[in-house]
């Protein structure tokens, strides 16, 4: 056989070196499955600002703030199976790969799937880890009951094993969706005002479930802002930061128009 021709040779030798690099790629954005398996956060074990040591206390339940609380469980039970309801249920996901996607995808005006993006689920996906790190002292230290469980009432998910015994203050939840949506907004800045509606929306969603209190999901929007603050001098974070961006551009130009008039019945009531 005779030689390859260099030219041939430079060709071959770069569809090898791309092939291998979108490989890795695939590797190290590989998709998962739920809450058994979703990626590590970026913070080590004791990193960051855990949030024990700086937020305040949940309110006394005589006080004036304790009391607005409770009234406010009480007169969102009458919003039980309606369409802020089926909302709020859905707003209960946060593990799975499409949940970001999935939450913002009307707020980004774009149906972008994980399989789209890898990057940027990834990205989203490891934000639960850390935030489930810098609030589990202060969910442990406080130990608010939920309003549930405390005041008796209907809620918009199944109530399994671990919901009743774990602390409501803070919410991880409305942590988790802040931070989604500060970073989203960064990614997407001519999105930012309908994507950062949606974060406080998601927030909303876990006083409507029945599973916190207002002060509940303002201190896990803190929480969430805390971490977003964090993460932004880390490189690693910056990296999947600009791999995220051009995916996200590139996916949006693409992405069908998102049936929203579900979502957007449910938010205006």
């Amino acid at each position: 056989m005779p030689p390859m021709p260099r030219a041939r040779t430079i060709v071959v030798a770069s569809l090898a070196v791309l092939l291998t690099a979108c490989a890795s790629s695939a590797t190290t954005t590989a998709l998962w499955k739920g809450y058994a398996d979703h990626p590590p956060g970026y913070l080590a074990a004791g990193e960051g600002p855990v949030a024990l040591a700086w937020l305040p206390p949940p309110p006394d339940p005589a006080s004036p703030r304790g009391l607005a609380d409770a009234f406010a469980f009480s007169a969102t039970r009458a919003l039980k199976d309606g369409p802020r309801w089926s909302l709020a249920a859905r707003d209960a996901e946060v593990y799975t790969p499409d949940a970001a996607l999935s939450a913002f995808a009307c707020a980004l005006d774009a149906d972008i799937r994980p399989a789209t993006t890898p990057a940027l689920a990834r990205l989203l996906g490891r934000l639960p880890t850390d935030i489930d790190s810098l609030q589990a002292g202060a969910k442990k230290h406080y130990g608010r009951k939920r309003p549930f469980v405390a005041l008796g009432g209907p809620i918009c998910v199944p109530e399994e094993p671990w919901l009743r015994p774990s602390g409501s203050y803070p919410s991880g939840h409305s942590a988790t969706g802040w931070a989604w949506a500060l970073i989203l907004a960064q990614l997407a800045p001519d999105r930012a005002a309908p994507v950062l509606a949606r974060g406080a929306a998601f927030g909303d969603s876990r006083v409507i479930c029945g599973v916190h209190y207002p002060s509940d999901v303002e201190a896990g929007r803190q929480t969430g802002a805390a971490l977003v603050a964090v993460l932004q001098s880390r490189p690693d974070f910056q990296a999947d930061l600009d791999r995220a961006r051009a995916e996200l551009a590139a996916a949006r130009k693409v992405a069908p128009r998102p049936d929203c008039a579900a979502e957007t019945a449910a938010l205006a009531r």
